[in-house]
């Protein structure tokens, strides 16, 4: 098998691989952080407080149009719009739901002017109560979730008399809550979001859909976090009150858009007000990356998650050729460097392959290879998502139960991630823009 890697060596490509499409990149607002958004509005003559309004709009109020953003006058909203500028926010232009109740969008970022008349989207994946992914990862965003079943500044109506009652997402049944006079049931979150970072993936893992891709481009920090915002606004998230963790393991590889992705996790902490501590980033090794993720500071970084998928070198180099590059070791090596917080671990995830990563020598030689590395790990299981044209097999669930065991008789912390979305190409490894049945 020929692999081509020279795209794997671009950390940051936000320059060279779009600079035919910057220029009306660069008039979307969203994207920019405080002080861009300032020195935006000096630039337009206008006092750098203006930047405030801005962000007070775009970040806060999810706002998508500009002539809806009426903290700003109407003068200066023409004359921004005259010069092509646009909030930016990607649309979801298709959405697929799940009889579990999670929902898979088609996410349109840049216009059609942009790619000559081609609709480009992507993919994020909402799952209602997420897939136990972030079971003890050792931060916060492993804490049960609650039903916050009256709240009277934001409410979810629900049709008929005002009768106690409230959903409950783990059951799909109603409980009997006790509401003062006049409020009604609100449905609190606890919830997980797969955001994607570019469009395709150029790391050609032989049982991911989305390999079939390939890559096409990297996404912009604005489209990155967009993809929050548009999600979080059709479900009417209330920040600092929902829990909602953020998992950058959608479609592509997000240390080969470091610089991008970093952005994007800046405004989503900064401007949004979202914790680091609820998102998670997943790589399939690259080392680079993750030599620069280790010296971010611990304001502003995710939780680190190595695709694994194999217990050596041998078979992780077939199903993954990235491991051709960065072997195992090498991996390890860069992982060293991240300075955790109190209680946090390092998340290996393991993708099940019946017959190939799923026997009982390979749970063994894991588990030999987590110890190895000295590091506060745990290890997601994840039994193979099915996708056409590809030849693996899901493993039986007695040996996905065998494997847990293994792992766990040797002290490892093991979680088996729940598949969620199977139906609609939404699970761990489909996501491919599939638009049929």
């Amino acid at each position: 098998m020929s692999e081509d890697f020279s795209q794997l060596v671009h950390l940051s490509d936000s320059g060279s691989v779009d600079a035919s499409r910057a220029s009306t990149r660069d008039r979307q607002l969203l994207g920019l952080d405080r002080e861009a958004l300032a020195a935006r509005m000096v630039e337009a003559g206008e006092p750098a407080w203006r930047g405030k309004q801005l962000e007070e709009a775009l970040y806060h109020q999810w706002i998508t149009e500009l002539s809806e953003i009426t903290t700003l006058p109407k003068p200066l909203r023409q004359r921004l719009a005259a010069e092509g500028w646009v909030v930016g926010r990607p649309k979801i232009i298709r959405v697929f739901q799940s009889i579990d109740g999670t929902e898979r969008y088609l996410v349109e970022g840049r216009s059609r002017d942009d790619l000559n008349g081609v609709a480009e989207t992507v993919e994020t994946v909402w799952m209602p109560e997420g897939d136990d992914g972030e079971s003890g990862d050792g931060s916060d965003a492993d804490a049960p979730g609650t039903l916050d079943d009256c709240h009277p500044e934001r409410t979810q109506r629900i049709e008929g008399p005002a009768v106690a009652g409230a959903l409950d997402l783990a059951s799909e049944t109603w409980k009997s809550i006790s509401c003062a006079e006049g409020d009604w049931p609100h449905r609190r979150w606890r919830a997980t979001l797969c955001i994607s970072s570019q469009v395709g993936c150029a790391v050609n893992c032989q049982f991911c859909l989305t390999a079939k891709l390939g890559f096409q481009r990297n996404l912009s920090a604005g489209e990155i976090a967009g993809q929050v915002l548009a999600v979080f606004d059709r479900h009417g998230i209330e920040v600092g009150r929902d829990r909602v963790n953020l998992v950058f393991m959608g479609m592509g590889e997000p240390f080969l858009n470091y610089d991008n992705f970093m952005a994007a996790v800046r405004l989503l902490v900064r401007e949004v007000g979202l914790s680091p501590q609820r998102m998670t980033v997943s790589t399939s090794g690259i080392v680079p990356g993750i030599e620069r993720f280790a010296a971010e500071p611990a304001e502003f970084r995710p939780k680190l998650a190595i695709s694994l998928n194999a217990p050596n070198d041998t078979i992780r180099g077939e199903i993954m050729p990235i491991n051709r590059k960065w072997p195992i070791q090498a991996v390890v090596d860069a992982v060293r460097q991240v300075k955790l917080r109190p209680r946090e671990r390092i998340t290996f995830e393991y993708v099940l392959l019946g017959g190939v990563t799923d026997r009982p020598e390979d749970a063994r030689e894991v588990a030999r290879l987590i110890r190895r590395t000295g590091l506060p790990a745990k290890v997601n299981l994840i039994a193979w998502n099915p996708g056409p044209g590809i030849s693996f097999t899901t493993p039986k669930p007695e040996a996905v139960d065998a494997f847990r065991r293994a792992l766990a008789d040797a002290k490892i912390p093991t979680y088996v991630r729940k598949p969620r979305g199977r139906d609609i190409y939404a699970a761990c490894g489909q996501l491919k823009r599939t638009v049929e049945g």
